[in-house]
């Protein structure tokens, strides 16, 4: 009797604390750095996996791979990094829920094997209206392939009444994964400032927000700040950098640009006095890279996360807006490794290696703290 009066109190608080949650808006800035106090350091990079030209290609059953994800993972781990940021796309879970939740859950199991927690990212305007099934082939010498998929498609987006859809779908994977330790946080939407054909998402953006109080998972909610305000003449949304900042449980960003911009976006940001994540950046043309940018975010304890992995069919290698007759490129853009394993810069490697190495230093001396 006592074990099964135990189990039903034990029930009815885990209940009450799942009510408590629900309906709960942005965290306090005091509860981020709390929870962020209790984090380390997160370093890592948005991946692709080598065999994916798209987020449909990662994820739908005939093309799923874990040797090949489980070898990545296994990379990520030499390098000393503890996070990966992966994109999701609604169809996935329209075609089939359940066998798309159960490769998510086998993602995570594959990740924390090699100690590293993912970020997932449901929404973004970059791509194009691809289509379930077999997908194209990477268009030769095109940054991304030329095969990235929008979310959410534009029968959605530009149809109110569908948006009932997406939010059956957000809020399904939210209420599944919404307690799960193996995830770090979740980006509702990647880049709105980056409007591409008419998608003006402020407002689907906002629904989102909505709908991911309602269920609240126990992890950050948050959306990035594309370009910081006023650089190089950036047309700022100052509508859209207005709400994510004041509305994000954390604050992402995104910096391809030299250090100097990079130290000064974070200045920018701490007055906010919440945890901070780079969620992009590296680009080695633009003079973004491993060694000067990533101890500055060591520094600040700021979340760092470079584009690209291993080389595969998305051919992260070329440059934004380079063609076929442009040629091989003598600096990679992003991207650290070949398919092989073989690194584009030994000594590269060696650099982040030893910046990861120990990261319980992180924010020791930050120039830009974000307690008040």
């Amino acid at each position: 009797m006592k074990i099964v009066k135990h189990i039903i109190c034990t029930a009815v608080l885990a209940l009450g604390c799942a009510a408590a949650w629900a309906g709960e808006k942005q965290w306090s800035a005091e509860k981020a750095r709390a929870w962020w106090d209790s984090q380390e350091w997160p370093v890592g990079v948005c991946y692709v996996p080598s065999y994916a030209i798209n987020q449909f290609e990662m994820w739908q059953k005939e093309t799923f791979n874990e040797p090949v994800l489980d070898k990545e993972f296994g990379i990520c781990q030499e390098l000393g990094f503890n996070l990966v940021r992966i994109y999701l796309h609604e169809d996935l879970w329209f075609q089939d829920a359940k066998g798309f939740k159960k490769r998510i859950s086998r993602v995570l199991e594959l990740a924390s094997a090699h100690g590293i927690k993912v970020t997932f990212t449901f929404c973004t305007n970059g791509g194009g209206p691809e289509k379930l099934g077999p997908q194209p082939d990477a268009i030769p010498g095109v940054h991304g392939g030329g095969h990235w998929c929008q979310s959410p498609k534009k029968e959605i987006f530009f149809n109110e009444d569908r948006w009932p859809e997406f939010k059956e779908y957000l809020q399904d994977i939210l209420r599944t994964f919404g307690r799960d330790s193996r995830i770090l946080y979740w980006c509702l939407y990647n880049e709105p400032e980056n409007v591409r054909n008419g998608r003006d998402c402020l407002k689907f953006m906002k629904a989102m927000y909505q709908w991911a109080w309602e269920v609240r998972p126990s992890q950050p909610l948050t959306s990035p700040v594309w370009q910081r305000p006023g650089y190089a003449g950036t047309k700022t949304r100052l509508d859209m950098v207005s709400f994510v900042c004041s509305n994000s449980d954390i604050i992402t960003f995104h910096c391809y640009y030299p250090p100097k911009e990079l130290e000064t976006f974070i200045n920018m940001l701490h007055h906010f006095h919440r945890p901070m994540v780079c969620q992009e950046y590296m680009g080695r043309t633009l003079g973004s890279t491993f060694e000067t940018c990533l101890p500055i975010m060591k520094r600040e304890k700021v979340g760092a996360l470079a584009w690209g992995l291993v080389e595969g069919k998305c051919k992260y290698r070329f440059p934004w807006g380079h063609k076929l007759e442009d040629g091989e490129p003598d600096i990679w853009f992003h991207s650290i490794f070949w398919e092989d394993g073989t690194p584009f810069n030994a000594s590269e490697v060696e650099a982040i290696k030893k910046i990861t190495a120990d990261k319980s230093t992180a924010g020791r001396k930050a120039k830009y703290p974000i307690a008040e």
